[in-house]
């Protein structure tokens, strides 16, 4: 695997990637259903990537709603070495102003409706998120966008709630006190099941406003996300271009592509074969021996 293949998942306002050659649109199910939208695969430069609306075009599910088992499933399908999450966000630090990018490094899990493992009876596999994001990735992630003409800070704790509501002012505060500094919806499980499939995954998180936490702020409001996410979308895509001319000829070996050679603890002789061909290619690197 010497090759870069980046899967872009596209946050809010984020639903198409232009400047891609040899674009071609892929319909692909998977075991768990469709993903939400179609996925765009093509190349910029020497650099093969695969985009995928989170929200579908259109902004069409809402949060609870996207299948994100179906979603790296298809990506990890398509050839993806690699998952940039491009997603917006609210701030919890009063540093974090709209407009401002972050490269997540951590992550407090806060969803409770949402399938979050590919595992289960019959092949069980724990997968650490001690470091949850790709360090690789991600310091190229800041880079490309600092050079795109974001201003970027390199680290930061997203809180992903549940939503479909925004918080709650007790909530935003509380939050604040566990050492969150943003806030969204749409990141977990899609970094957990990231890592059961073994792709390194970084998030650009763009700041779209404060979120209710500040006692002089109106609070947040749909129309206020939405003036800031175009201006947002613009610089992401900014970034994805340089990305592409930044990442390394080549692509070495990540701890992380082999991560399930220490995870999965059922014995083989005890591996249930139907889930083995239902998880098929997020597994079949690790269990092929």
């Amino acid at each position: 695997m010497t090759q870069w293949t980046i899967g872009i998942i596209g946050g809010s306002g984020l639903y198409g990637m232009e400047g891609l050659t040899d674009a071609e649109w892929l319909d692909l199910d998977t075991p768990w259903g469709p993903p939400s939208d179609r996925l765009l695969r093509g190349r910029i430069g020497s650099v093969g990537f695969v985009f995928l609306p989170r929200r579908g075009r259109g902004h069409r599910l809402p949060p609870a709603a996207i299948n994100a088992r179906a979603n790296i499933h298809a990506l990890k399908a398509a050839g993806c070495t690699d998952l940039l999450a491009i997603s917006s966000i609210g701030s919890l630090r009063e540093e974090l102003a709209p407009g401002r990018f972050v490269v997540v490094d951590d992550f407090i899990d806060r969803t409770v409706h949402r399938a979050s493992s590919f595992f289960g009876p019959g092949l069980v596999a724990h997968v650490s998120m001690a470091e949850p994001v790709c360090p690789r990735l991600s310091a190229l992630v800041a880079d490309a966008a600092a050079a795109a003409g974001a201003g970027v800070t390199r680290g930061g704790t997203y809180l992903a709630m549940e939503g479909p509501q925004f918080s709650t002012r007790a909530e935003s505060l509380l939050y604040r006190t566990w050492g969150a500094d943003v806030i969204g919806m749409t990141a977990m499980p899609e970094a957990k099941l990231a890592r059961e499939a073994e792709l390194p995954y970084a998030l650009l998180g763009m700041v779209t406003d404060y979120d209710c936490w500040r006692p002089d702020t109106a609070h947040v409001e749909v129309a206020e996300v939405l003036a800031r996410v175009g201006a947002n979308g613009t610089l992401a895509k900014a970034a994805i271009a340089r990305l592409a001319d930044m990442l390394p000829a080549t692509r070495a070996p990540s701890p992380i592509d082999t991560v399930l050679d220490q995870a999965i603890i059922t014995a083989p002789a005890h591996r249930d074969q139907a889930m083995l061909a239902q998880l098929g290619p997020i597994v079949r690197r690790a269990t092929a021996a």
